[in-house]
C-alpha cells in the first residue's frame, strides 16, 4: 500500500472577505467572499474591538468588527453591513450588547451618523440633480429631505420656553423650569 503524503496546511488568512456573489442573499459560507481593503489610518475605526476569550472559527474577530464599522459608515445600514463582511445581524447585535463591548458599540453609533450624513449627502444631490425633472421617481428622497435632521436645533432658536434649554436647564439645576415658575407664584 502506497502511503499519501498529508497535504500541506493552507496559509491562515489574514485578510478579510468581502462578497463576490451577484446576489447578496446568496452569500451563505466562506468561499461566497473575496478580499476587502480597509484603510489603516481611517479615525473612525480606532476603536478597542471586543475579544472573545475563546474564539471559535465562526467568531467575531477584530478584523471583521472593524470591516463592519467601515461599511456601516459607507453603507448607513447596517443589514447591508452585516452582508459585507458575512455576519448575521444577530450575531451583531448580540455582540454589541455584550460586556466589554462598549468602545464596538460607542464605533457602532458613530459608523451609523456617518452613514446616515452620508445618504442624507446623496439623496440631496440626486434630488437636486433629477428632482425638478422627475418628482415621482424621487417621491421617496423628497420624504428622506423632508424629514431629515427633525431633532437637530438651531442654536439660534435655543431660549427661554424651547424644549431643549429646559433640558439643559433640568440637567444643571436638576429642576424643571416650570418648577421654578410655580414656587414663584
Amino acid at each position: 500500500m502506497r502511503q499519501r503524503t498529508p497535504s500541506p496546511a493552507p496559509p491562515p488568512r489574514d485578510t478579510l472577505l468581502v462578497n463576490k456573489r451577484r446576489h447578496t442573499r446568496q452569500a451563505t459560507s466562506r468561499v461566497a467572499f473575496a478580499e476587502m481593503l480597509i484603510p489603516d489610518d481611517d479615525p473612525l475605526l480606532d476603536f478597542r474591538p471586543y475579544c472573545h476569550r475563546r474564539p471559535r472559527s465562526n467568531s467575531i474577530t477584530p478584523e471583521v468588527q472593524r470591516a463592519f464599522i467601515y461599511q456601516l459608515a459607507m453603507t448607513g445600514i447596517v443589514k447591508q453591513a452585516a452582508t459585507k463582511v458575512g455576519k448575521s445581524i444577530e450575531a451583531l447585535y448580540k455582540l454589541r450588547e455584550r460586556p466589554g463591548a462598549e468602545d464596538f458599540r460607542r464605533a457602532w453609533d458613530a459608523a451609523l451618523e456617518w452613514g446616515r450624513l452620508r445618504l442624507e449627502d446623496c439623496a440631496m444631490e440626486r434630488a437636486i440633480h433629477q428632482g425638478a425633472h422627475n418628482p415621482r421617481a424621487n417621491s421617496m428622497i423628497c420624504w428622506v429631505l423632508e424629514h431629515r435632521s427633525r431633532f437637530m436645533v438651531d442654536s439660534r432658536e435655543v431660549k427661554r420656553g424651547h424644549w431643549l434649554w429646559e433640558r439643559v436647564h433640568h440637567e444643571i439645576t436638576g429642576r424643571w423650569p416650570n418648577d421654578d415658575a410655580e414656587a414663584e407664584a
